[in-house]
């Protein structure tokens, strides 16, 4: 897992082809707006959410975030843990997004 800024995560999410967008927030957060592109695995669904993990592909660069970044980090752990290739968490999450946001 690495933990990347807000500038440094967007930059590097424009160039990667292999990029995922993991929302791991609840449906009403997500509900609130979404970073374009995320698909959501809400972290607090306990054996849901590692059900969801089950489906992605573990090859792919996953870019997680949530409200103030705990729960992605969290996520990233869980992720790194179950082999998944590349996980980085946004820092500072939705609190401190300043990119596009769009409803869900």
């Amino acid at each position: 897992m690495q933990h990347l800024s807000q500038e440094a995560w967007a930059a590097q999410l424009a160039a990667d082809e292999k990029a995922v967008i993991l929302d791991v927030r609840t449906e009403e957060e997500w509900a609130e707006g979404i970073i374009p592109g995320a698909i959501l695995n809400d972290i607090y669904k306990g054996q849901g959410f590692i059900y969801r993990l089950q489906e992605l592909d573990p090859q792919k660069n996953y870019y997680v975030y949530c409200k103030a970044g705990g729960r992605s980090a969290q996520a990233c752990q869980i992720m790194d843990q179950m082999g998944f290739a590349q996980t980085f968490n946004l820092e500072g999450g939705m609190m401190q997004w300043r990119g596009e946001v769009v409803a869900p």
